[in-house]
């Protein structure tokens, strides 16, 4: 991997998606953000909103999740932001709740802000997947996503988004190898 220049949050916009599992993206962002006393500026041109943290930009795209690619494209292409300088934080129901896996590129894994992301990007981008849980059944897995996380899940939630942020930081320093052999590890997750 290149060095990180662009790392982008999934979301949905809307305070009605606040909280809710398919926004840990968000979440992750917010966090770092706040770590770090930054704030996000709407940027209407990238139909986002973004900030930087010394060279790196944080993006949460304004698009919904499904069209997440056309902002993460504009704003890549502004910046001149080649695939491999871009992490993207992002939801995922195959891994256990908290779960953090890292990976240099792959597929959407069913994921449609992926999906839109690989459209413009292709696939050879690294992510951060955190684990939302699985829904009770594969029928109720958009309301599961756009459901927020229960009392008792969110201790869980609020360590993964620190940690997830750690890995960030990590990769922003090491590279994505470096990290991807901390916190991919059953102990550190």
């Amino acid at each position: 991997m290149a060095f990180l220049r662009l790392l982008v949050g999934l979301g949905n916009p809307g305070s009605e998606y606040a909280g809710t599992r398919h926004n840990i993206g968000f979440m992750v962002l917010d966090r770092l953000a706040q770590q770090e006393n930054l704030s996000f500026a709407p940027a209407s041109k990238w139909n986002c909103t973004w900030t930087r943290w010394g060279e790196i930009i944080l993006v949460k795209p304004m698009t919904y999740m499904n069209r997440s690619g056309d902002s993460v494209a504009a704003i890549g292409h502004y910046f001149r932001i080649q695939a491999d300088e871009l992490l993207t934080v992002v939801d995922d129901v195959a891994l256990p709740l908290g779960k953090l896996r890292l990976r240099e590129s792959g597929s959407d894994g069913g994921h449609n802000g992926l999906k839109s992301i690989i459209a413009h990007f292709g696939t050879e981008f690294p992510r951060l997947r955190i684990g939302v849980g699985a829904a009770a059944d594969s029928a109720d897995l958009v309301d599961h996503v756009l459901s927020t996380f229960s009392k008792a899940e969110q201790e869980t939630v609020d360590r993964s988004v620190e940690r997830a942020t750690e890995a960030i930081r990590r990769v922003a320093d090491e590279g994505i190898e470096a990290a991807m052999n901390i916190f991919n590890r059953a102990e550190n997750n």
